[in-house]
């Protein structure tokens, strides 16, 4: 099994179940805003992306007003309004605990923003299993890999060091940029036929094989 120092999870989609409420929530901006119905599988194909860049690839037509109130609604009912469940996949905190015991460096990149992401944590109890994050708002959005590059040299280690998870063909193509291994996990957003075609260094179908998987591997 290959060796690494640092294990940077996407969150929606790899660690949470909240495809039915990111949807959800996006339905109801796009309703607010009069703005045409898309289908399930459209919205759901742009969960990784930046919200910014999430609308633009929903309604390209929009200006940057009506994006960012697009984007300020969605939070609205993300974060008060809507009560769709979401919650971890089964077993995450202890397959995290487990690879801290053992030694990796956890980290976050995920295409949430800082206020959305903060709050999940300190609710699912993880903040203090991640030594660092990098979110959309604070960097470029995926599948541009400035966050992946931050967060190497937040942590000091070379991108050989590292290993990218994820659920989306955004993840696979932000860590397949920089040159970095990619973990696909087929239980999220994107089809499994998607994600295997950005070639990554295995593909696995829960949690009960990923943290298999990722427990196999040294950390020097």
């Amino acid at each position: 099994m290959p060796a690494y120092k640092l294990i940077i999870f996407d969150w929606d989609g790899t660690l949470m179940d909240s495809q039915a409420r990111i949807v959800a929530c996006l339905q109801c901006a796009a309703e607010e805003m009069q703005l045409h119905p898309l289908t399930e599988n459209t919205l759901k194909n742009v969960i990784g992306l930046g919200l910014k860049e999430a609308v633009l690839s929903l309604y390209p037509q929009l200006k940057d007003k009506q994006v960012s109130h697009f984007a300020d609604r969605y939070r609205y009912h993300f974060i008060t309004a809507n009560d769709t469940p979401s919650g971890l996949f089964t077993n995450v905190r202890h397959m995290l605990q487990q690879l801290i015991d053992k030694g990796f460096m956890l980290a976050i990149a995920t295409g949430k923003a800082r206020r959305g992401l903060e709050p999940v944590l300190i609710e699912t109890g993880l903040k203090t299993l991640f030594h660092g994050s990098r979110c959309a708002d604070e960097t470029r959005s995926k599948p541009h890999p400035q966050m992946l590059e931050e967060l190497l040299d937040e942590f000091g280690v070379m991108v050989d060091d590292a290993i990218m998870v994820g659920d989306t063909e955004y993840d696979m193509l932000m860590a397949k940029s920089l040159g970095m291994d990619a973990l696909a996990v087929s239980y999220g957003v994107h089809d499994k036929a998607d994600i295997l075609k950005h070639a990554p260094v295995s593909c696995v179908d829960s949690i009960k094989e990923l943290s298999e998987w990722l427990l196999k591997c040294d950390n020097y």
